[in-house]
């Protein structure tokens, strides 16, 4: 587990464990002699990722970001993925019980970010894993993933989230919104249309002149507050940080490149912490621009 502190919040990184995935789909159009110099595949070609969800507590509330592959995983998908289904117990390790969690926000719903949100019950039907909480997801995710195409359907199991929805426990996202004070959700296009990323900015005074701007119509100076952001699927580990580095399962790939460019625009001079998703020993680090212009990862 990993764990610091972001001005008033404080952050911990827990795992759903790890899983094999196909390299080449990994890295789409990257050849594998440049994206092999950075993650090791085996002889089937696999290359190892994780599964990290973000734990915040916020002096108030207990949120927590993603919630992993989770245990609903078909046979047939498990052949591939395995199903290491870890979260609940490392909150536990980590003296955190389902019943602490205040809030769960998805930044989309592919089965693998969002497959602890239910669990079967007693009576068979799918459940809150977290039964206090409220959920918090994309609208336009949803949508799409009831009619998904021949090409992404595998990726969404229902059961993850409809009951969610049904029951009324699952807030849909327009975009932009503010879940709780410092905690913000933008979206991010490219993975998916509607992906979002979740900002979280540790203080509640970004500056000392923030009101005065607002009245005048400027928008407040946030370059001075700690932030870190769960950019989800746009860089999905610390080797996708190139901007035209790319994942196969990407819809929109120049999107994807639109999103980077969009997003390091703001965090690499703010410096932002990243975060990211599927990286297994990594999970945060500060993105920088190296003396060439290159995109580099600098640990915490």
């Amino acid at each position: 587990m990993h764990r610091l502190q972001l001005g008033d919040f404080e952050l911990s990184v827990y795992s759903d464990g790890t899983y094999p995935l196909d390299g080449g789909a990994f890295f789409g159009v990257v050849p594998k002699v440049m994206w092999s110099r950075k993650l090791v595949a085996d002889e089937k070609n696999y290359v190892t990722a994780g599964l990290n969800s973000l734990l915040i507590r916020t002096g108030k509330q207990t949120v927590l970001v993603e919630t992993g592959m989770g245990n609903k995983l078909s046979s047939r998908m498990a052949k591939f993925y395995g199903q290491p289904a870890q979260l609940l117990d490392s909150l536990a390790a980590g003296g955190v019980a389902p019943e602490d969690i205040d809030i769960v926000i998805n930044s989309h719903l592919h089965f693998d970010h969002c497959g602890w949100n239910t669990v079967r019950g007693q009576n068979g039907k799918f459940v809150a894993t977290f039964p206090r909480a409220k959920y918090y997801a994309p609208e336009g995710e949803w949508q799409y993933a009831r009619h998904p195409s021949e090409r992404d359907s595998i990726s969404y199991i229902s059961e993850n989230y409809d009951p969610l929805v049904e029951s009324g426990q699952m807030t849909l996202l327009k975009g932009g919104e503010e879940i709780v004070p410092g905690i913000s959700v933008r979206t991010f296009p490219g993975h998916t249309a509607h992906m979002q990323a979740i900002v979280i900015r540790g203080s509640q005074n970004p500056h000392p002149l923030a009101e005065d701007a607002r009245r005048v119509g400027h928008p407040p100076d946030f370059s001075h507050v700690p932030t870190a952001c769960y950019i989800s699927d746009l860089m999905p580990t610390t080797a996708h940080i190139d901007i035209t580095w790319g994942m196969g399962f990407d819809l929109y790939p120049l999107q994807t490149i639109e999103s980077k460019k969009q997003y390091y625009a703001e965090a690499v001079p703010e410096r932002w912490l990243t975060v990211f998703t599927h990286d297994p020993k990594t999970p945060w680090a500060y993105v920088e621009k190296d003396e060439l212009g290159k995109m580099v990862a600098k640990g915490v």
